[in-house]
């Protein structure tokens, strides 16, 4: 039987993350509630706890050296990855969690509610519908949509200080050909994930200051 305490300690001794034992025992309590509603709520093609550590829990703590700012939004965040594991990382920031599915949605406000993550909000909303009136410091998915469609279904809560983190496998070539013009890649990173055979990459971008708004007042 894989002890998953030794796992998750270390997969992130490995990633250099470090890990308090309050982190621990609140990611192993999410763990073992994701494994439960799973079986319910299909929010996971990933059916073994053990899998679970690395393609989950491991695979978002990878990406916190990357996660600036106060205020992230989980977009499509489905059964709480990466946003739940970011929220117990940094109780200083605060978490959006967004998902049209309901189910979903029930099963993050319930991790919300016995993980005690106060930094958390739920909501059940298409992402073109979701007005919350002040742009994000960054934005995350992971396997949300096309890198394209990420930007142009999230522009509406983004400014130019707006940071996206995309998470992907295998490097996107095309779908980076297809991103709008006024959106530019700030950074790439390949991840390794232990315990994660495939590859993994994060795409960080940001909106380019329109030339003419750059220097008001010239001309």
């Amino acid at each position: 039987m894989t002890d998953h305490a030794t796992q998750l300690a270390e997969g992130a001794r490995q990633l250099n993350i470090p890990l308090s034992d309050d982190q621990a025992r609140q990611l192993l309590a999410y763990l073992t509630l994701l494994n439960k509603w799973n079986k319910a709520y299909n929010l996971t093609a990933v059916r073994d706890p053990a899998e679970m550590v690395s393609r989950h829990l491991l695979d978002s703590l990878s990406i916190l050296p990357f996660v600036d700012g106060n205020s992230w939004l989980d977009v499509g965040s489905g059964g709480g990855m990466p946003g739940i594991i970011l929220a117990i990382m940094r109780p200083d920031a605060h978490f959006t969690l967004l998902d049209s599915n309901g189910k979903k949605t029930r099963f993050l406000t319930q991790a919300k509610v016995e993980l005690r993550l106060a930094n958390v909000e739920v909501v059940n909303s298409r992402v073109e519908s979701f007005l919350p009136g002040k742009a994000f410091d960054g934005i995350v998915s992971r396997a949300f949509s096309s890198m394209a469609d990420f930007v142009e279904l999230t522009r509406h809560l983004s400014d130019t200080h707006t940071r996206w983190l995309a998470m992907k496998g295998l490097y996107p070539d095309e779908e980076l050909i297809a991103l709008p013009d006024d959106v530019e890649v700030l950074r790439s990173e390949q991840l390794t994930v232990p315990g994660c055979q495939g590859s993994r990459h994060l795409l960080i971008l940001r909106r380019l200051i329109q030339p003419e708004l750059a220097q008001p007042g010239n001309g």
